[in-house]
């Protein structure tokens, strides 16, 4: 077991937080214009707090008061008509960030077109795919999500909303499906692999080594000796952090993983080095 990073006063160690490389991988972003809605539909869908406004700006802000270096930036798509235009507008911020942004494209499985829009993601320069099944509405072992791994298996990796006690949209079952028929495909099984049903997903999916996971929206629910637990259950290479801003705020997401039991090689492997390697960031 790894020991707490507390400071004298026995609170945490915001001094030796800062000294580590931090890329939090899991960031919704949307225009200035849209921002506050946007954050507001998905607080309301998850009945959470919802931190902040989703706009670019304020995550710069909080994430950089975190001591964040990197971030990994996405938007869902609700429909095919918005696929272009959030993928441009990643796009954008990803060239106007000075090297801060890294940048996943969205897709929606009605496309019309779903190479032409898989190639345009790769022209854009993004480095990955991002789908929410419960948002849109469709299974992850769905035959249009499957024509979609089937085109990106090792070409791009695709970050997957995973879990819903509410839906059968995402769950452990059709995750595998998926990890099964696309072995070469990089995944990465958000909220530790599934949302709100973390134990299940953990013992279901943990052997499956195409799956990565991040630990968005799972450190307030889950006790740390719990997230300590599914941490090592999956492997420490195979987890990142995240945030999912701006339903939390990076400071808080911070300050929740480094109470974990883990030891500092272990927290250096999620917060930087892991990801690092698979999105290929150098800080």
């Amino acid at each position: 077991r790894g020991k707490e990073i507390r400071s004298a006063e026995g609170g945490l160690d915001s001094h030796r937080i800062k000294k580590m490389k931090i890329i939090d991988t899991h960031c919704h972003v949307y225009p200035d214009k849209i921002a506050e809605k946007a954050a507001k539909a998905t607080k309301t869908f998850y009945d959470l707090p919802g931190a902040h406004n989703g706009s670019v700006s304020t995550l710069l802000e909080r994430g950089k008061a975190a001591g964040i270096d990197h971030f990994v930036i996405n938007s869902v798509a609700t429909t095919p008509a918005q696929v272009h235009a959030v993928n441009t507008f990643i796009a954008k911020e990803v060239q106007d960030g000075n090297g801060v942004f890294t940048g996943l494209g969205a897709f929606h499985p009605d496309s019309e077109d779903i190479e032409a829009d898989v190639n345009e993601i790769i022209a854009l320069g993004l480095k990955g795919i991002k789908i929410h099944p419960d948002i849109q509405r469709f299974t992850v072992d769905d035959p249009r999500a499957m024509r979609l791994y089937e085109i990106i298996e090792g070409k791009l990796p695709i970050l997957i909303h995973t879990g819903d006690k509410r839906y059968d949209n995402s769950n452990p079952d059709r995750v595998k499906k998926v990890l099964e028929a696309f072995p070469k495909l990089q995944v990465i099984g958000a909220h530790l692999g599934g949302w709100s049903i973390w134990d299940e997903a953990g013992y279901e999916l943990c052997r499956y080594d195409n799956l990565t996971v991040d630990c968005s929206s799972s450190l307030y629910a889950i006790t740390p000796d719990m997230a300590a637990k599914m941490i090592r259950l999956y492997g420490v290479d195979r987890v990142l952090f995240g945030t999912d801003y701006p339903l939390w705020d990076p400071k808080d997401e911070i300050e929740r993983f480094m109470a974990l039991p883990l030891t500092d090689d272990e927290r250096e492997k999620i917060l930087y080095k892991n990801a690092s390697e698979f999105y290929n960031i150098s800080l």
